[in-house]
């Protein structure tokens, strides 16, 4: 896939976000904006798709290409999603980004997806951001501008929806070695060419990911009967030292 279908829709948002083309109007045909962009009509075309799966147009057949009225729902992320659903979802798209990454991803994306794995080692924030931007990299690579999208958009709940967030944090404060590994077969089985391998091991990552999840919801979930048990026993012992007087 032609990658200049990137700037093309980014030069196609700042003409809607300047008003040139306005919520609910129609977009010029195919054949002028690529003549207008000085691009083939194909790179126009991709440009829509990804443009489409942000919101920001709406494909019409028969009729043509609109824009759609931006609402702030449309821009904020799902805060009340549950950490395990993501999580689900997450696994089922980034499966097949690393699986499609892998018949796409040119020599000087793998030198990036390496190095993001070498900052990972340093189990610091910065290794946190590694950890996001190797996600991100192998959907820029999978050559779908709908599945970057999605992915994207699952790393905003991932980071903004506080109930992910919170079981998130505790996840990644242990198995640091096991997700190294876990990237690194990853990354092996893309730079070797094998989607079904790089789909596998994605699937792995992830099936790791739920079992931390649970047991640090098991952890979570003990200590909150612990604190309750304790506070029961106080009221207990207050009650009786208060029955003896």
């Amino acid at each position: 896939m032609d990658r200049r279908y990137k700037e093309v829709a980014k030069q196609i948002i700042e003409l809607i976000e300047s008003g040139e083309f306005a919520p609910g109007s129609r977009l010029p045909g195919e054949r002028e904006l690529a003549e207008r962009l000085g691009v083939s009509r194909v790179t126009v075309r991709e440009a829509e798709i990804a443009l489409e799966a942000q919101g920001y147009i709406a494909v019409k057949t028969g009729s043509g290409v609109y824009v759609r009225p931006r609402r702030p729902a449309d821009l904020s992320p799902l805060t009340e999603v549950d950490a395990f659903e993501l999580t689900t979802v997450r696994a089922v798209v980034e499966a097949e980004s690393a699986a499609l990454a892998a018949l796409n991803m040119p020599s000087e994306s793998l030198v990036l997806l390496e190095e993001t794995m070498r900052v990972m080692a340093g189990n610091d924030e910065a290794a946190e951001e590694a950890d996001e931007r190797f996600h991100l990299l192998i959907a820029e690579n999978s050559g779908s501008p709908i599945i970057e999208h999605f992915v994207r958009t699952l790393w905003r709940m991932r980071n903004e929806a506080p109930r992910v967030v919170q079981v998130y944090s505790n996840v990644c404060k242990s198995g640091f070695e096991d997700r190294i590994e876990e990237h690194r077969a990853v990354y092996d089985a893309i730079r070797n060419r094998d989607p079904n391998a790089a789909r596998l091991a994605m699937r792995e990552h992830f099936s790791r990911l739920f079992e931390a999840m649970l047991a640090a919801e098991e952890t979570e979930a003990i200590v909150q009967l612990r604190r309750k048990a304790l506070q029961h026993r106080d009221r207990f012992k207050l009650s009786v030292q208060h029955g003896a007087a």
